[in-house]
């Protein structure tokens, strides 16, 4: 049984980071209002990359999450992996068993081109995989949060709802859930050769597994190609901790749960995540099938 560390009950920090994430709601919620007016949209945007977007929303979640957890537990021993600190400082090294892994703007894209699909993640790893998360998705009121054991959504009103997985289809049968700023043509092969039932487009991973955990989705596939850009550890630990709690799950093609604090911070490759841990292997089996078959991707 996995023990937090040493003074921290799992019931007040769930009730901490509740707060905290709905006051991070706040500040999403108003920089996007503000996105509606080109002026302040210039202002607002604190890059050029068309590739990798930062706002002054990414950096003043970073900031209050950052600084509420310390403020909060000061004495309490792990480290704090966020996004923007490793923009800026390019290295992150830590010791502690526990380390919280923040991305507080993810689909900053379609947080700019204001589709509503943005999410903040924060999760607690231990030795290197998720063991609490918080997803929180402002546009929609809903924050989904994990202890570990279950998962469960909240409205801000603190109106509480189940996961609603769906389970026991085949692989064509399913509706999956894709990227909508980070797909490639490789990606997009495959999706064709598999003939879904279904195909959603959606920014934000968060916002696909969440819908995955709602029941609007099946399937989420991530394909990253050889030598290009990948998903890094924030896009995926607290999506991760909720679907599996809730009973899904999410690996890579040849069904190896992910790992967490390697070098660069790389999820590379293929990864697959749905809603049935039961039926999950053989999804990724056949996927692999198909992949290998058609000569999609170097496997």
């Amino acid at each position: 049984m996995i023990k937090l560390p040493s003074g921290v009950d799992i019931n007040n920090l769930i009730d901490d980071i509740r707060i905290f994430s709905w006051q991070a709601a706040d500040i999403l919620l108003y920089y996007s209002k503000l996105l509606e007016n080109s002026d302040d949209k210039s202002n607002i945007l604190q890059n050029n990359s068309e590739d990798d977007p930062v706002t002054l929303a990414d950096l003043k979640v970073n900031e209050i999450i950052i600084t509420k957890i310390n403020e909060k537990y000061k004495n309490t021993n792990w480290d704090i992996l966020s996004e923007e600190n490793v923009k800026t400082s390019k290295t992150f090294v830590t010791k502690n068993d526990w380390v919280w892994v923040l991305d507080p703007l993810d689909g900053t894209k379609d947080f700019i081109q204001r589709t509503g699909n943005y999410a903040m993640h924060l999760a607690l790893n231990f030795k290197q995989k998720p063991f609490i998360g918080f997803v929180l998705i402002p546009d929609k009121n809903q924050l989904w949060i994990t202890d570990g054991k279950k998962t469960w959504c909240e409205k801000r009103d603190g109106t509480k709802y189940k996961p609603n997985l769906l389970k026991n289809k085949n692989l064509q049968e399913m509706t999956l859930v894709t990227s909508k700023n980070h797909g490639n043509e490789v990606l997009r092969n495959l999706i064709q050769k598999i003939n879904f039932r279904k195909v959603e487009i959606m920014g934000s991973i968060g916002c696909k597994i969440a819908s995955i955990v709602r029941g609007d989705s099946d399937i989420y596939i991530c394909l990253s190609l050889p030598g290009k850009s990948s998903p890094k550890d924030w896009d995926f630990a607290a999506p991760e901790s909720i679907l599996r709690a809730a009973g899904g799950a999410i690996t890579n093609i040849e069904n190896k749960e992910l790992t967490y604090g390697q070098t660069c911070f790389q999820q590379g490759g293929i990864i697959v995540a749905t809603s049935n841990r039961n039926t999950h292997k053989s999804i990724c089996l056949e996927i692999k099938n198909i992949i290998e078959d058609n000569g999609i991707y170097p496997l």
